[in-house]
């Protein structure tokens, strides 16, 4: 019966040098891919493009809401994460919830990329 050779532990230096910190930190990392979770959405697209053509700079959700084909509470729902990923202000007036795009927001993420 063949005996297994013993591993000894190398007394080489490592191959490589750690790359050390990496670019994006934890909480920067988790932050960026909200805003791709939000933009990875149809709906949310099409209600980002909406804010952004209209010429006032802000869209009532009553007129989002009859665009989309899609029940209020699910723009709201949509709204709600373009709102949470720092791409869209929320407004509340009397009944009815206005949003406008955040400034700088789409450059931000255009940013994004050439930064990774």
């Amino acid at each position: 019966m063949n005996a297994l050779p013993t591993l000894e532990p190398s007394t080489e230096e490592a191959c490589c040098t750690p790359a050390g910190q990496p670019a994006l930190g934890a909480d920067e990392a988790k932050q960026k891919s909200l805003v791709f979770k939000a933009l990875a959405d149809p709906n949310r697209l099409r209600l980002l493009s909406m804010v952004k053509a209209e010429s006032s700079g802000e869209s009532c959700v009553c007129d989002l809401t009859a665009s989309l084909d899609l029940g209020q509470p699910t723009v709201s729902h949509h709204l709600k994460i373009l709102v949470d990923s720092g791409l869209l202000h929320r407004e509340k007036r009397g009944t009815w919830a206005y949003y406008s795009l955040v400034p700088g927001a789409l450059d931000d993420v255009a940013g994004l990329l050439t930064t990774l």
